[in-house]
C-alpha cells in the first residue's frame, strides 16, 4: 500500500513539474519551413539543341516521357483552332502508321500515348521501351495529317460548340476572355463554328512545319532507365531530327479598365448567375512576387477561404467562391468566380468586392497567415512524391529563365512570407475598382441590379461570342401581340380547324446517346392523355398519364406524379395546348425579339396557374415554334432544358417538327422523327395507369 501511495506521489510531482514547464496561455510559434531534399535530375542536350532530363526511379520497372514545345502564344485568327487540331492530328496517323496500326501496337504493349500542340507525353514497361520510344518517335518526326481524320475531328469539334454554346459557364469564360485580354489577343480568341469550318490540313501542316523544331524542345524521361541508357535511345531517334528557327511574337501588353465596368450576357432560362470579376495583371512566372501572391490568394480566394466562408458558409449564397491568380510568361489575369441565384446575384457580387477591398487595406491574421502556409507547404511536398515533378521543375527552370534553385527554395520562401507581405502584394495585384465585373444570367431578373456597379450607371449587354449588342435593338413590330404570334404559329402549321381535328397522334423518333441507339415513342390522345416509352437498350422509361393521374417507371420503379408536377404534366400532355391556353388559366406575354440559329425569334412567356414560367420562341418569318425553354426541378437540383424543332414537314395536310434537340446543362440529344400516324384510334387501354 506505501508503494501504491508512494508511486501516485511520484507521478503527481512528475506531472506538476510537467505542467510547469510549459505555459499553456502562451501560443507556441511556427517552427522553421521542413528540410525536404528535392531529387536529383541529369541532363544533356543533342546537337540539334534539344534538351533533355532524367531523373531515375527503379521503384516500379516503367519509364515515362513528356516531350514539351516551347514557343510563343498564335493568334490564329479566322482559322481559330487550327493550332488544337494539329496536336490531335499528331495522334492519328503517321507516314508509316496508320492511327489504327498506332492504336494497335500501343494497346499491345500496355502502353499510353497522348498528344497535343505542345505536349506529347506517355508511358510504357520499362522492357517495351525501345519498341515505344520509336512509336513515339515516330509520332512526333512524321505525322501525315490525314485528311479524313480532319474532318473527323472537325465533326466532333462542331459537335461540342453546339453543346457549349448554351453552357453558361462556357459563355461566360469566352466572355471574360475577351474582356481581360482583348480579342487581338491569342488568349481573348473565341473558337466558332465559322474559324473550325475555315481549319484547313494545309493550315496544320505549315504549323507544325513553322514551330514544332528541336531546338525549343525540352524531354523529360523518368522511371526505371539511366543516363546512358537514356541519352542512347534519345540519340537513337532524335539525333537526326533538323533544327530551325522559330518565329516569336509579341502581343501589346492588355490593360485593366480604368474605372470598373459591367458586362451582361442574357440567358433567358437561367435560374441562376454565373459571376466572374476579372482583370489582366503582370505576375511572371519565377518572379520574386509568385510566393507571396500564392499565400494572398489561398486567404482570399482558395478553398476554406474568406471568399468561402462569407459567400458559401456564412450567407449559404452559393456552392463555392474562388479567386485564382497563377502566374503566366505572357500576362495572367486575377479571376473571383462562382454560381448564384438570380435574387442574390448582386449581393454576391457586392461581398466578393467588398473581401476585396478588406484584404488591401487590413493586415491578415496571424492564424490565416499560417494556415494558408501550412497548406501550400503540404501540396509542395506532396508533389514531390511524384518522381516527373523533379524533371517538370527542371523543365520550367529552363524555359522560363528561372533561378537555378527557385524550387530548391521554395518553401524556404515561402515560411519567410509574412503578413506585411499579403499586405503589400494585395495593395500590388487586387483591383477592384479595375475589374470586369462580368455575369451571364437572366437579364430580366439582375440586369437593373448590376448598374450599382459601374459609376456610369450603365451595364453594356453582350451574346454569346463577346460582341457587345444593344437589347433594344431589336423591337418587336408595332401592335404585335401575344395573341397574333400564336395565331400565325396556328396558321402556319395547318390552321385552328386542321388541329382541332386530331383525335390522337404517334409520334417515333430516334437518336443517339453516348453511341447508344435511343428510340422514343409519343402517343397521345385528346385532349391531355400521354403515354411515352423510352427505350436506349440497357435503360427503358416509359410515362403514362390518363389526364388526371400519372407515373414515371424506371428501372422497375414507379414514380407517382404528385404536386407540381402533376399539374405540369396535366398541361404538357395536352394535344393542342394553344388552342385552348386561356381557358386552362395560361398567360401569355410577348416578351421581346431574339435570334435562334441566325434567325429573328418572338420570345413568348407562358406563365401557367402555379406560377411557372415556360418559354417558346417562335420564327418570325414562318410562324414556327423553334424552341421552348423551361426550368426542371429534381432532388439534384434545377436544370434548364432546352428543345429545339426543325426541319418542319407536312403530314396529312398539318407540319410538325422532324427534328427534335434536346439539351439539359452539357447533355445534347438530337432525334429525328421516323414517323407521325395521325387519328389511328388509340384505345384509352393505353393509358390506363396501375
Amino acid at each position: 500500500m506505501k508503494k501504491l501511495k508512494l508511486i501516485i506521489s511520484l507521478l503527481l510531482l512528475f506531472s506538476a513539474v510537467q505542467f510547469a514547464q510549459v505555459d499553456r496561455s502562451i501560443k507556441p510559434e511556427p517552427g522553421p519551413a521542413p528540410e525536404i531534399k528535392i531529387g536529383e535530375y541529369e541532363s544533356f542536350q543533342l546537337e540539334n539543341g534539344m534538351k533533355v532530363y532524367v531523373v531515375e526511379n527503379d521503384k516500379l520497372p516503367r519509364v515515362t516521357f513528356s516531350m514539351v514545345f516551347d514557343r510563343d502564344l498564335i493568334l490564329e485568327g479566322d482559322s481559330l483552332g487550327y493550332v488544337s487540331f494539329v496536336g490531335q492530328l499528331l495522334r492519328r496517323g503517321t507516314t508509316n502508321r496508320t492511327k489504327a496500326q498506332i492504336d494497335e501496337e500501343i494497346d499491345f504493349i500496355g502502353a499510353s500515348l497522348s498528344t497535343s500542340s505542345s505536349l506529347v507525353s506517355g508511358g510504357c514497361l520499362k522492357k517495351h521501351v525501345d519498341n515505344y520510344f520509336e512509336i513515339f518517335a515516330d509520332v512526333v518526326l512524321n505525322p501525315s495529317f490525314p485528311e479524313e481524320e480532319l474532318e473527323k475531328i472537325r465533326t466532333q469539334t462542331l459537335s461540342g460548340l453546339k453543346i457549349q454554346k448554351d453552357d453558361p459557364n462556357e459563355i461566360a469564360s469566352n466572355v471574360r476572355n475577351a474582356l481581360v485580354y482583348g480579342k487581338d489577343h491569342p488568349k481573348g480568341e473565341i473558337l466558332t463554328e465559322e474559324t473550325v469550318e475555315a481549319i484547313s490540313i494545309d493550315a496544320c501542316r505549315s504549323f507544325y512545319e513553322t514551330y514544332i523544331s528541336p531546338s525549343s524542345t525540352y524531354l523529360a524521361i523518368v522511371g526505371d532507365i539511366d543516363l546512358d541508357e537514356a541519352q542512347e535511345l534519345v540519340e537513337k531517334y532524335f539525333s537526326r531530327w533538323k533544327a530551325k528557327d522559330i518565329p516569336s511574337h509579341e502581343y501589346k501588353l492588355p490593360k485593366k479598365p480604368l474605372v470598373r465596368k459591367t458586362a451582361l450576357v442574357d440567358r433567358p432560362a437561367s435560374v441562376q448567375s454565373v459571376i466572374h470579376i476579372a482583370y489582366p495583371i503582370e505576375l511572371k512566372i519565377g518572379s520574386e512576387d509568385v510566393v507571396k501572391v500564392s499565400v494572398l490568394n489561398k486567404i482570399l480566394g482558395g478553398s476554406w477561404s474568406r471568399l468561402d466562408n462569407n459567400i458559401r458558409e456564412d450567407k449559404g449564397w452559393a456552392y463555392y467562391a474562388r479567386a485564382s491568380m497563377s502566374p503566366d510568361r505572357t500576362v495572367a489575369r486575377f479571376d473571383a468566380f462562382t454560381e448564384a441565384r438570380n435574387e442574390v446575384t448582386d449581393s454576391v457580387i457586392t461581398e466578393i468586392l467588398a473581401e476585396m477591398e478588406t484584404i488591401k487595406k487590413e493586415k491578415v491574421s496571424e492564424a490565416e497567415l499560417q494556415l494558408a502556409k501550412n497548406y501550400l507547404t503540404g501540396s509542395f511536398s506532396r508533389s514531390l512524391e511524384s518522381p516527373g515533378t523533379i524533371a517538370g521543375f527542371a523543365i520550367n527552370t529552363a524555359r522560363h529563365n528561372m533561378p537555378k534553385d527557385y524550387y530548391k527554395n521554395y518553401l524556404k520562401n515561402l515560411n519567410a512570407v509574412t503578413a506585411d507581405d499579403v499586405l503589400a502584394m494585395a495593395k500590388k495585384y487586387i483591383k477592384p475598382g479595375n475589374a470586369h465585373v462580368i455575369v451571364v444570367g437572366k437579364a430580366d431578373d439582375v440586369a437593373d441590379d448590376l448598374k450599382k456597379f459601374t459609376l456610369s450607371g450603365k451595364v453594356k449587354h453582350y451574346d454569346i461570342y463577346a460582341n457587345e449588342i444593344d437589347p433594344s435593338a431589336k423591337k418587336l413590330p408595332a401592335g404585335l401581340t401575344a395573341e397574333k404570334v400564336i395565331q400565325d404559329y396556328i396558321d402556319a402549321v395547318g390552321g385552328e380547324e386542321k388541329l382541332s381535328s386530331i383525335e390522337d397522334k404517334t409520334t417515333v423518333m430516334k437518336g443517339k446517346i453516348q453511341n447508344f441507339d435511343i428510340t422514343l415513342t409519343i402517343n397521345q390522345k385528346a385532349p391531355n392523355k400521354l403515354y411515352q416509352f423510352f427505350d436506349a437498350g440497357v435503360m427503358q422509361q416509359t410515362t403514362v398519364f390518363d389526364g388526371e393521374k400519372g407515373k414515371q417507371t424506371a428501372m422497375g420503379k414507379d414514380e407517382p406524379f404528385e404536386g407540381e408536377k402533376l399539374e405540369e404534366m396535366k398541361l404538357e400532355s395536352m394535344l393542342n395546348l394553344l388552342l385552348v391556353y386561356k381557358e386552362l388559366g395560361i398567360k401569355a406575354d410577348l416578351k421581346g425579339v431574339e435570334s435562334i440559329d441566325g434567325s429573328d425569334a418572338y420570345k413568348m412567356v407562358f406563365t401557367l396557374p402555379y406560377g411557372k414560367e415556360w418559354i417558346h420562341y417562335f420564327d418570325a418569318e414562318t410562324g414556327f415554334k423553334v424552341r421552348e425553354v423551361q426550368t426542371i426541378e429534381t432532388p439534384q437540383g434545377s436544370f434548364t432544358q432546352t428543345v429545339d424543332m426543325k426541319n418542319y414537314k407536312e403530314v396529312d395536310g398539318m407540319k410538325f417538327a422532324h427534328t427534335v434537340i434536346q439539351s439539359m446543362g452539357p447533355q445534347k440529344v438530337e432525334l429525328n422523327v421516323e414517323s407521325i400516324e395521325v387519328n389511328s384510334g388509340l384505345k384509352d387501354s393505353i393509358f390506363e395507369v396501375d
